[in-house]
């Protein structure tokens, strides 16, 4: 017996027949987020020959240097889905405003959020770089979208995803029924059905922090990478390894596969956290919670945290559930309630 070969059009296709309602136009969105994930990876796969690697001397809105990759990324998804009459509006981690439909083209229902390449810093070192995004549906009932379209809790998020370019092309979603895997085969451009139902193990193996700035983080952070390493007095069976990339999509996926978490506390430094809530926090957190984990600030779940700026940030816990879970009680054990908990 052959086992079947699945292709994300038809994987998308499949999942659509649940809902005998749907018009199909979600299913193109997602395919279409697809298709510009495969035009990324063929210049990702080709940057030192097209000249596109290295910084485009620009800086974005949260203040960084922009690459060039990045540029292209981000002109390429929102170039795919500007005129296919799908979405409302569009915001992007590298621009400072939400991204209207252009004037003469119709106003679609749903509304992305993209952080169109993640990890690039990474870029000009050949590390595993990768694009993450999240699908609503509008709040406003016509006219070009809004910005409060963009500002929802991640609970309210229709498909997450993400696409990992490294030594293969990975592309993961979720549109509420679990959590799927699709490698993109190069010699026939198909993304095909690799990782089904995926399932974050429940023995964890890794914690991945960046633990150059330990010497900013509370004690509640310090005591918990202590317990995960079996150096608290309250000692693990067996400690974890540590593994960081710097790349919070590469960090997230070996995670997700292999199982363990991954971590971005607030410090001193960074009193509000670094990872943005909507186009990071957000979409990897509904995949976290339908692969069987959780994402949390360190005292709230991620998904339940109300949206008040485009770019806002978070401190970020994700991955097994019961890590998750344990970062919040060394939290509220050595570092008491916040003011913020509620935010």
């Amino acid at each position: 017996m052959y086992d079947r070969i699945i292709t994300i059009e038809r994987h998308i296709i499949e999942q659509q027949r649940a809902y005998p309602q749907a018009t199909g136009v979600f299913s193109d969105l997602l395919y279409d987020i697809a298709l510009a994930a495969k035009i990324i990876a063929r210049e990702t796969t080709r940057a030192g020959l097209a000249d596109i690697l290295g910084l485009a001397g620009s800086i974005n809105v949260q203040g960084e240097r922009q690459m060039k990759l990045d540029i292209f990324a981000d002109e390429t998804i929102v170039r795919m889905n500007s005129f296919t009459g799908r979405l409302a509006v569009m915001a992007s981690e590298e621009r400072e405003n939400i991204i209207q439909i252009p004037q003469g083209f119709d106003s679609g229902k749903y509304v992305l959020i993209v952080d169109p390449l993640d990890g690039s810093s990474n870029i000009d070192v050949n590390v595993s770089i990768g694009t993450i995004f999240a699908i609503y549906r509008r709040l406003s009932t016509s006219g070009p979208g809004t910005l409060e379209d963009c500002l929802q809790k991640g609970r309210r998020i229709v498909a997450a995803g993400y696409v990992i370019y490294g030594s293969s092309t990975m592309m993961v979603y979720t549109t509420g029924q679990g959590v799927h895997g699709f490698t993109l085969d190069p010699g026939v451009g198909e993304f095909l059905l690799s990782h089904p139902n995926i399932r974050i193990p429940e023995t964890p193996k890794y914690y991945s922090v960046n633990q150059g700035y330990e010497p900013y983080w509370s004690e509640g952070v310090k005591q918990f990478t202590r317990w995960l390493r079996g150096m608290n007095h309250e000692k693990r069976d067996k400690p974890l390894s540590g593994r960081y990339i710097g790349s919070l999509v590469a960090d997230f996926h070996r995670n997700l596969l292999a199982g363990g978490i991954y971590y971005y506390p607030a410090d001193a430094q960074r009193p509000h956290g670094k990872l943005r809530l909507i186009c990071e926090a957000n979409p990897l957190a509904l995949i976290a919670e339908q692969a069987g984990g959780r994402a949390s600030n360190g005292r709230r779940n991620i998904l339940d945290m109300p949206p008040q700026d485009l770019h806002q940030r978070t401190p970020l816990f994700i991955g097994n559930r019961k890590l998750v879970e344990k970062a919040h009680e060394f939290i509220a054990k050595y570092d008491g309630p916040s003011s913020q908990e509620e935010e």
